[in-house]
């Protein structure tokens, strides 16, 4: 497996007797994914709900009016569909643990990680916007992981005007995209979908 400046960071999350085959920098796909997994207890005219044909309109006229239902069809619109699966489904879950994510202030890295036993997507800390403050790596954790059980198939293929989108199939129906900027290489994510399939 190449160097890559997160192999180390990795590493470091895996049991040790686990082996790590490969690992990608890369950002979960723009367009529609999966719908979140199903709350514990969910308040009425809650998620479940939807805003209707009213909100959705709202939502596509001003984007200061947010509805989950209005985003979805805006994204399906402009970036097309980035995932599918029943809410629960793997693809649900990772589409959850990536909105946590983004949640907190600061930009977070996310790094796909395949093992001989797991498919991991893992965060960094704040990293800095200006190349040079800081080279060393942040620190990374777990925020989502799937045994290699759960992986049906992997591939990397071009989409709308992306060359290199990496789409993970799961064995429960569901599936998700990732992509790299088009001025980076797709080695990295052809490397994961050989070891993962």
């Amino acid at each position: 497996m190449p160097d890559d400046p997160y192999t180390g960071g990795v590493s470091r999350l895996l049991a040790p007797d686990e082996r790590l085959l490969a690992v990608a920098k890369a950002d979960v796909a723009a367009g529609a994914t999966a719908p979140e997994p199903p709350a514990e207890s969910t308040p009425p005219g809650g998620p479940g709900g939807g805003p209707g044909v009213v909100g959705v309109l709202l939502n596509v006229l001003s984007p200061l009016v947010v509805f989950s239902a209005g985003d979805r069809l805006v994204d399906r619109v402009l970036y097309g569909v980035a995932g599918r699966g029943e809410p629960g489904s793997a693809a649900s879950r990772l589409a959850l643990a990536d909105r946590r994510a983004a949640a907190p202030p600061g930009l977070r890295e996310r790094v796909l990680a395949a093992t001989d036993r797991r498919l991991l997507l893992c965060l960094t800390g704040p990293v800095s916007l200006w190349p040079g403050a800081d080279d060393r790596p942040a620190e990374l954790e777990v925020a989502w992981s799937v045994p290699r059980s759960a992986v049906a198939a992997a591939r990397v293929g071009r989409h709308r005007l992306n060359p290199k989108r990496l789409r993970i199939d799961f064995t429960d129906g569901s599936w998700a995209a990732f992509t790299v900027p088009i001025a980076q290489s797709g080695d990295p994510l052809r490397a994961l979908a050989a070891a993962l399939g």
